[in-house]
């Protein structure tokens, strides 16, 4: 081979690990050697190769295969026997060709730890008749530097401690080719470190939405938590200073995942805050003026359920409203459960919307549990969920807990449960009634 190869245009190969098709590569190309380890030190010394394999096999041989740096093709350094075919192919020019940006700067590096050359670098240039076609590479003539060209490239050949002889060339197309590729590297890593970045800054500002302080109760002790799934997420709960001795209780799960979630979640953050004054007498109204805000802020696809409590730290009264959420429960002293069903539709997916209000009573030892489906919708190995009735159960047994040991607990619980990855936000408000001091 003392010509340029006629697959000189290929692009540099890269794997590809397409979904809808198996993998399919080149195993290894086979290269006729007298001994492995001279062969290995070879390829790893002087010519930088990696050392891809070197295992016994079953039938008590040895493979032993190299790859070049950038781990594209792997050479099998096979000692073939003496009456074989293959052993006569030792020590003859091979058809293996390696591909380099600067075939100048390899050669003189190469040659400088011992490398064999047989001629120095030359250069080629190639012209076409016609255009090939997409794919082909139709050569008709290999002319020397001063001719017209479209492309040119340098070549040379070098052996191995064998005799083999491969050929180690550079190329116009394939240079401005592995250039393309490192800019879309760059682009790719820097569009990723920048994506990266601003989600960290959206789990900073995320994180300053959820309650940064508790309002002071004497009735009631409280507590929540959301751990997401993602490092941002769609849960949400907050604990509301009304006034007058009253607070409010509120949990959300927005409809999506991810960073297009967190962003509803502010949205619904701040038309509840900014509408709050007036939840304490009209607590329809402002779950009214919320729903429309947040209908006219979000597409048509877009929705929150959300269960909204309102305790009187005076007369223990929970008035509740809970929108299309997953069903509130009361664990009485006497370990009776009680539903919070829901009384209204979804926020945001209708312009036109009502809900009705409830009560109950909170008394002492009695206890509150507002939660989200990231709890019972937990799978396990199994493919069964967590579900309500596993819920209520491990909350009877830790009823008489405070509030922040019951939370951690059900936590605990449910990851023991679904060890596998968490795929959604976990919420959860546990109230727990006292005696007043």
């Amino acid at each position: 081979m003392g010509d340029l190869p006629s697959s000189a245009g290929v692009s540099p190969p890269s794997v590809r690990l397409d979904r809808d098709r198996p993998f399919l590569g080149i195993h290894a190309v086979n290269v006729y050697v007298r001994d492995q380890d001279e062969s290995l030190r070879f390829y790893a010394d002087q010519l930088g190769f990696q050392v891809a394999f070197d295992a016994r096999l079953q039938s008590g041989d040895r493979w032993v295969a190299v790859a070049p740096p950038d781990g594209t093709a792997v050479l099998a350094l096979v000692v073939p026997k003496p009456d074989s075919y293959q052993y006569r192919l030792i020590g003859r020019p091979t058809d293996i060709v390696f591909v380099t940006e600067n075939v100048i700067v390899t050669y003189e590096e190469w040659r400088k730890r011992g490398v064999r050359f047989l001629f120095a670098p030359r250069l080629r240039r190639v012209q076409y008749e016609h255009r090939p076609p997409a794919g082909r590479m139709a050569v008709t003539s290999i002319a020397p530097e001063e001719r017209p060209a479209i492309w040119g490239g340098v070549f040379t050949r070098f052996k191995d401690l064998d005799g083999n002889s491969f050929a180690l060339v550079g190329f116009d197309e394939v240079n401005r080719a592995i250039d393309a590729q490192r800019r879309q590297l760059a682009e790719k890593a820097e569009a990723e470190r920048r994506g990266a970045q601003e989600v960290a800054i959206a789990k900073q500002v995320q994180a300053r939405l959820f309650p940064q302080r508790l309002p002071p109760i004497e009735t009631l002790e409280y507590a929540g938590v959301c751990i997401q799934a993602r490092q941002v997420g769609g849960d949400y709960y907050d604990f509301l200073d009304l006034g007058h001795g009253r607070f409010g209780l509120v949990i959300a799960d927005i409809s999506g995942k991810g960073i297009a979630a967190a962003l509803l979640m502010a949205n619904l953050q701040a038309n509840l805050r900014s509408q709050c004054a007036i939840a304490l007498d009209q607590p329809e109204r402002w779950l009214g003026s919320v729903n429309q805000l947040f209908h006219q802020s979000t597409d048509e696809s877009a929705y929150a359920t959300l269960f909204f409590a309102e305790y009187d730290d005076q007369t223990r009264r929970l008035r509740y409203a809970n929108c299309g959420h997953l069903a509130g429960l009361i664990i009485r002293s006497d370990n009776r459960v009680e539903r919070l069903d829901a009384t209204g539709t979804v926020l945001g997916l209708f312009k036109e919307w009502e809900c009705a209000i409830s009560e109950r009573m909170l008394f002492p030892k009695d206890l509150l549990v507002l939660y989200t489906d990231g709890i019972t919708e937990s799978f396990n190995e199994g493919g069964d969920e967590f579900g309500e009735p596993r819920l209520v159960q491990a909350l009877r047994k830790i009823r008489d807990k405070p509030a922040k040991t019951v939370i951690a607990s059900i936590v605990d619980e449910v990851r023991r449960f679904s060890r596998q990855e968490q795929n959604d936000d976990i919420t959860l408000i546990v109230a727990k009634g006292r005696a007043q001091a």
